[in-house]
């Protein structure tokens, strides 16, 4: 792991930019947290990427909501613990609004109530503040193109959220339906996982839809973590204590 402010980290980044083509959409991002010496680190190696751009910044939730509120913004990164208002506030009036913004948690807090609040009000991503500079910047990346990102430290905490023994019993998945789900949480996409099966993205769509209702889910990450908890698939190899993607 490189520290933020390292020069072994700067110049992995500065190697990296070569490797992006100017051609990639700048991802604006609104940097939310009570501590301006985090906000400081975070902001230095999210803007030495080439294709993240820092737009504002804001020390509790109520300036990053009145931010929000009136500038196009592609991905909050917020804090939970912050004056006036919460991260967790904001993430809620963002769903509420409909706003077109991904939202990844970065925190320091890993218990319960918090992620399962966290999960529950719509966040893309929950990432603790342990995670190395690049896994941050991917983290927006992903969360940035439609995916869900967990910090791999809270995956048996999110796991216990939807263990099916708090919930009534989920009717058995079809092999195919089993098959698609392991796919998912491999992060493929409708059009990647009809690919690979030689099905329709139509047809997908359909097996995703029962699925959902079968484990009763409301989207693919929470079909995701059902599905691990129940043992029908398991985390893929090579994700192992990394940070794991789910497309939504």
């Amino acid at each position: 792991m490189y520290e933020y402010g390292s020069e072994l980290f700067f110049e992995r980044i500065l190697v990296k930019k070569n490797m992006i083509t100017q051609t990639s959409p700048i991802i604006h991002v609104l940097l939310a947290d009570d501590h301006a010496i985090v906000r400081a680190g975070v902001r230095k190696f999210l803007e030495h990427s080439p294709d993240i751009k820092v737009i504002a910044e804001a020390s509790n939730g109520q300036e990053a909501y009145k931010f929000l509120e009136h500038t196009k913004t592609d991905v909050a990164v917020l804090d939970i613990h912050m004056p006036i208002s919460s991260g967790i506030d904001v993430l809620r009036q963002i769903r509420v609004h409909r706003w077109p913004i991904g939202v990844l948690i970065l925190t320091s807090y890993d218990d319960d109530p918090y992620i399962s609040a966290v999960l529950r009000a719509g966040a893309d991503g929950y990432v603790l503040k342990t995670a190395s500079p690049d896994e941050i910047v991917n983290a927006v990346r992903d969360v940035y193109k439609g995916k869900s990102v967990l910090d791999a430290s809270i995956l048996p905490k999110v796991f216990a959220q939807f263990n099916p023994s708090k919930s009534k019993e989920f009717d058995l998945l079809t092999e195919r339906e089993i098959e698609i789900l392991a796919l998912v949480a491999k992060g493929l996409t409708n059009k990647e996982v009809g690919k690979n099966l030689t099905i329709s993205d139509r047809t997908v769509q359909g097996h995703i839809a029962c699925i959902f209702e079968k484990l009763q889910a409301k989207n693919r990450t929470e079909a995701v973590m059902r599905g691990l908890s129940c043992g029908l698939i398991h985390i893929p190899d090579g994700m192992k204590g990394n940070p794991i993607n789910f497309y939504i």
